[in-house]
C-alpha cells in the first residue's frame, strides 16, 4: 500500500508519527508511511491535536475537515483530510500523480 490514496475528493495519508521533534515537518518516508515529525508530546492527545492542526494548515483546510480514522494510541496513524485545498510543496508531485 501507498503512504496515501484518494477517496473522491478525500485524501487518506497513512502517516508515522515522531511526537517531540524539534519543529513541525514532513520527514520523508518511513516504511509505506509518511513520516511526520511534530513539537507536541505524545500525552493526552496533544500529538494527535497537533497532527490535525498542522495537516490542515498544511493541506489549507480548517482542522475540522481532518479526522483521524485510526490510530489514536499509536504512532502508526491514518487520516482524511475532505477536500485538500492546496498541497504542501514536498509532496505535490506524488499526490498529483496518483490523483
Amino acid at each position: 500500500m501507498s503512504w496515501f490514496r484518494w477517496d473522491g475528493e478525500d485524501l487518506i495519508l497513512a502517516c508515522h508519527l515522531q511526537p517531540k521533534a524539534s519543529r513541525d515537518e514532513f520527514a520523508g518516508l518511513h516504511g509505506d508511511r509518511l513520516k511526520i515529525r511534530l513539537t507536541a508530546p505524545p500525552v493526552e492527545g496533544k500529538a494527535n491535536a497537533h497532527l490535525l492542526a498542522f495537516l490542515g494548515k498544511s493541506f489549507g483546510v480548517a482542522k475540522s475537515q481532518v479526522s483521524l480514522e485510526s490510530g489514536e494510541l499509536n504512532r502508526q496513524k491514518r487520516v482524511r483530510i475532505h477536500a485538500p485545498q492546496k498541497l504542501p510543496a514536498e509532496l505535490a508531485d506524488e499526490l498529483q500523480a496518483g490523483r
